[in-house]
């Protein structure tokens, strides 16, 4: 089965606490702190396997989680980093923050990896908060929770020239002319529902990737019928051959084929409407034919679109069509590599913005004032409030972070009640 998107959950590796410990060796009454850090939680990384074709590993497990950090220990011992976790996906294969529909990641390339969810920082021991005034600090800090998201896989086709046209126009028989592929044919439309790859092999030793992609009708760009299936796998192919029934067997004009398919190709992107195209003018075996070829290639050629008579069938035309389309492609490769070097091509991979973990926000309910936000939680997780060096370390990060001294513009008095987390206490300067 041939899936070709799929929603999963990721979670990152939570940080390693920090370790409160003291030395207590023999021959050293007085043992200063020696709590190690905690290991940093491991990472989801997607890695690009050639091997792969589908995202059906996706389709039944949802979740996934990379390990968490190791605790730190004595003796100054950090704890071990969260193993990775390595998700493999096929070439193509795109990966969108659910929520946002950002791009993360447009992984093509054998090998290719990218960190989609970051494991969270390993927290500090309590080595680390040792002063002149604090011989013996009794708090650590706890380890960041690492990040969690939602993310939609889309397996796009990487082939060099894609086949689109009408259902039943002969575009699957055509590619199991020119290919070894053994595409599904039958006389009924959407016979083929998956995209079906073959390699082309030109008489002159040249080859490329040829695929056939679900036929297409009127309201695809809306998702009628298969059409984002359909579109998805158009938008990586370099050049385009569009198959048209010359013959007319179903009754329908060839050239207001062509001209439908191409509008909904612009309804979808602008981009997919400006791709490279040949006309491979299918099913001239056929008689009647001949007299629409001649409309045909008039009025595309007219437009600068070379128009192949073909025959699926008895393979009339089909070689210099394939050493055309060889040529055309190295020209559109050349181009391409030209505005690479030159440093018009898009940004292919697109990240995250780094969170600011020091943001806070304060918001105020009748005489509570409420403090939101990542690091505040974290440092309220790792306080030890019935200890007063630990207090005092909370109230110095207070300050310095600047709370107290919003909460003062927001009008705070002596008594009133401050929220952070599940943590009430009452405020006095």
């Amino acid at each position: 089965m041939f899936i070709d998107k799929a929603v999963i959950h990721l979670k990152a590796g939570k940080g390693g606490d920090g370790s409160v410990a003291f030395r207590r060796e023999k021959y050293v009454p007085s043992g200063g702190p020696s709590g190690g850090d905690g290991g940093k939680g491991g990472n989801v990384v997607f890695v690009v396997d050639e091997g792969l074709r589908t995202l059906m590993d996706f389709r039944y497990k949802k979740h996934y989680s990379a390990d968490n950090g190791e605790d730190g220990k004595n003796k100054k011992m950090f704890g071990s980093d969260g193993r990775d976790l390595v998700l493999k996906v096929p070439p193509g294969t795109i990966v969108k923050d659910e929520k946002t529909g950002q791009v993360i990641a447009d992984l093509t390339e054998h090998g290719e990896r990218k960190v989609v969810a970051r494991g969270g920082k390993g927290g500090k021991g309590n080595v680390h908060f040792k002063t002149a005034t604090r011989q013996a600090p009794r708090f650590a800090i706890a380890g960041e929770v690492g990040e969690t998201l939602s993310v939609v896989l889309e397996l796009k086709l990487i082939a060099d020239v894609g086949l689109i046209g009408f259902p039943n126009v002969g575009k699957s028989t055509f590619l199991s002319v020119v290919t070894s592929a053994t595409p599904k044919i039958a006389n009924y439309h959407f016979t083929t529902i998956t995209p079906n790859l073959g390699m082309v092999t030109t008489k002159y030793g040249d080859s490329f990737v040829l695929a056939d992609i679900p036929g297409l009708i009127e309201g695809a760009h809306e998702g009628v019928g298969l059409g984002h299936e359909f579109l998805r796998h158009v938008e990586r192919t370099k050049l385009l051959i569009h198959v048209i029934d010359v013959a007319s067997v179903e009754g329908r004009d060839p050239l207001d084929d062509f001209e439908k398919i191409n509008q909904e190709l612009k309804l979808y992107s602008e981009k997919l409407s400006e791709k490279p195209q040949i006309v491979a003018a299918n099913k001239t075996d056929i008689p009647g034919a001949e007299e629409n070829l001649i409309s045909v290639k008039e009025v595309l050629e007219e437009k600068g679109i070379k128009v192949f008579p073909i025959s699926a069938v008895t393979n009339k035309g089909l070689d210099e069509l394939m050493i055309y389309a060889s040529q055309k492609l190295k020209e559109i490769e050349e181009q391409l590599r030209v505005a690479v070097i030159e440093g018009d091509d898009e940004e292919k991979i697109y990240k995250f913005k780094e969170e600011e973990t020091s943001l806070f926000t304060i918001r105020r309910e009748n005489n509570t004032y409420i403090v939101e936000g990542k690091f505040i939680e974290r440092l309220v997780y790792s306080t030890n409030f019935d200890d007063m060096d630990s207090l005092a370390y909370f109230q110095k990060v207070l300050r310095k972070r600047g709370i107290i001294d919003e909460l003062k513009e927001l009008g705070i008095n002596d008594g009133d009640l401050v929220k952070i987390d599940e943590i009430e206490f009452e405020y006095y300067d």
